[in-house]
């Protein structure tokens, strides 16, 4: 299963299909001084989604919602964690990243 999500991920992105940045993540991203296309190429790179969680947030739009952690280096080698969930927008499925950040090494 966790195979199959990382395939989702890899198409939204490298599809140039739709994905979202929230406001905490963009923060994140600044603070750690990583930008967007290092977190594409994360994402590309990733060979799996290292965890499934259910989302316990009171703003969750669904009664079950998933969210999903990568970690995963970009092309520098550079690890970035991210975690993220599947919305559907306006009829398209769309990735939106919550959290953003370089691992720790």
């Amino acid at each position: 299963m966790a195979a199959e999500k990382s395939k989702r991920c890899d198409a939204i992105i490298s599809e140039d299909k739709v994905h979202s940045i929230g406001e905490k993540a963009l923060i994140e991203m600044d603070v750690d001084g990583i930008n967007e296309f290092d977190v594409i190429e994360s994402i590309v790179n990733a060979s799996e989604i290292q965890k499934t969680v259910r989302s316990t947030s009171p703003m969750r739009k669904h009664r079950r919602e998933y969210l999903y952690v990568i970690e995963s280096p970009n092309l520098e080698g550079l690890m970035i964690y991210s975690k993220g969930k599947f919305t559907s927008e306006v009829g398209k499925e769309t990735y939106y990243f919550l959290i953003l950040s370089k691992k720790a090494s």
